[in-house]
């Protein structure tokens, strides 16, 4: 029983993490100090100062950007909680996506969360929101012709 309460617990971690990052509040206390985050195309974060670099690189990109949190999916076990999701937002120049309308705003995140903090996050998406890439990927291109 013990088992499924830190399991829980860490579901709520996670859903606390999308929660607090799309109404702009300060996310890092989830952090454990010597954390470790990936995010695709950025230099791998260790640490509380390179994890805040790290979204704040990020973060410019976006004029907004909410995570569907009642649709995602998860996958449990241990330590680690799997979140499969979609968003949808604007992006700081001014194009919007939406998930279910485009191919940019899917994601997959892995949490790493023991001790009632994020000590390892995977972030898993193409961070082409907008599908401005189409150019180098054959099947786009035959798809917009």
């Amino acid at each position: 029983m013990v088992h499924n309460e830190v399991t829980v617990d860490g579901k709520a971690i996670a859903e606390t993490y999308f929660k607090q990052m799309d109404a702009g509040e300060d996310f890092f206390g989830l952090f454990a100090d010597n954390a470790y985050v990936y995010f695709p195309k950025h230099e791998p974060a260790r640490g509380i100062a390179e994890i805040k670099q790290l979204f704040a690189d990020v973060f410019v990109l976006f004029s907004s950007i909410v995570h569907e949190v009642p649709y995602f999916n998860y996958v449990q076990q241990g330590d680690y909680v799997v979140v499969e999701g979609i968003t949808h937002g604007v992006l700081a120049d001014g194009t919007s996506w939406r998930a279910t309308e485009g191919l940019g705003g899917r994601f997959c995140n892995v949490f790493e969360i023991r001790d009632g903090r994020i000590q390892r996050l995977h972030i898993y998406l193409d961070p082409d929101y907008s599908d401005a890439d189409a150019g180098r990927y054959p099947w786009l291109q035959d798809a917009s012709t």
